[in-house]
């Protein structure tokens, strides 16, 4: 990983929210049209949008859909994600891989002190990183058979 860059500087400051009085619903919807695959439920607040939890497409289809509940009656907080793994603008993309390993979420919301939401870093921004890295690899052994062919001819 890019030990230089951190959170702050990586993650999706734009991101899709919703809040727990809306319905599934509304949620799938909101998804749909932002052609995301979950949303980051906020209690609006004077700090700002304080995270309260995560509701994703997978979600919605095990708690919602294959138990033939009501889309439009079932709340977001009802079976949104509450327990969260956060992470804060200054930690290191390492810092954000590891609890994606450790407990197994491909998205992680991005805090401040107060909770407030920042943006999210999700598995994608992290593979972004390992694609520039493997390509300085490649551009090394490039360099290294170009420099080799000038030398020896």
């Amino acid at each position: 990983m890019n030990g230089k860059m951190n959170v702050g500087e990586l993650c999706t400051r734009s991101t899709v929210f919703g809040h727990g009085s809306m319905s599934v619903s509304e949620a799938a919807r909101l998804m749909l049209e932002h052609h995301v695959g979950s949303l980051v439920i906020v209690d609006e607040t004077d700090e700002g949008r304080v995270l309260m939890g995560m509701l994703t497409d997978r979600d919605i289809v095990v708690a919602v859909v294959a138990r033939d509940f009501n889309a439009q009656t079932v709340r977001s907080a009802d079976i949104m994600s509450r327990d969260l793994v956060t992470c804060h603008t200054e930690d290191s993309l390492d810092t954000a891989l590891g609890h994606m390993q450790y407990h197994g979420v491909r998205r992680i919301p991005v805090v401040d002190e107060k909770n407030v939401l920042v943006g999210i870093i999700t598995m994608d921004d992290l593979l972004g990183v390992v694609a520039e890295n493997l390509q300085a690899f490649v551009e090394i052994v490039d360099s290294e058979h170009r420099r080799e062919t000038h030398v020896r001819g």
